[in-house]
């Protein structure tokens, strides 16, 4: 397999698309996203086989299983940053190691139902935070231990758009391969 034919499996999607400006229907439409993505991941992924969840959705990725178990880490990880950002004078939030998080027991398991409910959950209270929140709450900031930078809560929310679809098309491409990568 060449490099672009692994990036193309890597970013079904393409990489994150960064907006010059964000308005507030940008915003709105990523809220959107970040709304229907729980009962879009349990669609997908609740009548799988195990066979189903093994497979990898390119050469040296995840399995379908450790995909959603992934978006539920990354998920209540990303709305923490939020409540830090919104309580704190630019936080410097504490990253964690996904690659390690996604060999981890739990992550494993091939019973996904107790992590599609914690999905939804953390959906919902992500997203009632996201819709109350004002215009200029969207302009805090954190900062990314991993590189330092200045993230604000508009790129992050941006951010979380493309994860839901990235990581939807993940597992859609794992399921047309059916299991040609593992």
């Amino acid at each position: 397999m060449t490099e672009i034919e692994i990036n193309a499996l890597k970013f079904p999607i393409g990489k994150l698309k960064i907006p010059i400006e964000f308005s507030s229907e940008i915003i709105s439409e990523y809220i959107h996203t970040i709304e229907k993505f729980p009962s879009e991941l349990k669609s997908l992924s609740q009548s799988l086989s195990a066979k189903q969840l093994n497979w990898r959705y390119r050469p040296d990725g995840w399995k379908v299983k450790q995909v959603v178990h992934h978006c539920g880490d990354s998920h209540v990880n990303a709305y923490i940053r939020y409540k830090w950002t919104l309580t704190e004078d630019t936080p410097t939030i504490k990253a964690y190691n996904e690659a390690s998080w996604a060999e981890l027991p739990d992550s494993r398991d091939d019973d996904l139902s107790t992590t599609l409910q914690f999905i939804h959950a953390v959906h919902g209270k992500w997203v009632n935070l996201l819709k109350t929140m004002e215009e200029d709450d969207f302009k805090k900031v954190f900062i990314h231990h991993e590189h330092g930078r200045k993230v604000s809560l508009a790129l992050n929310t941006a951010i979380y758009d493309w994860h839901c679809k990235h990581h939807l098309a993940h597992i859609k491409q794992a399921l047309e391969s059916k299991g040609a990568y593992n």
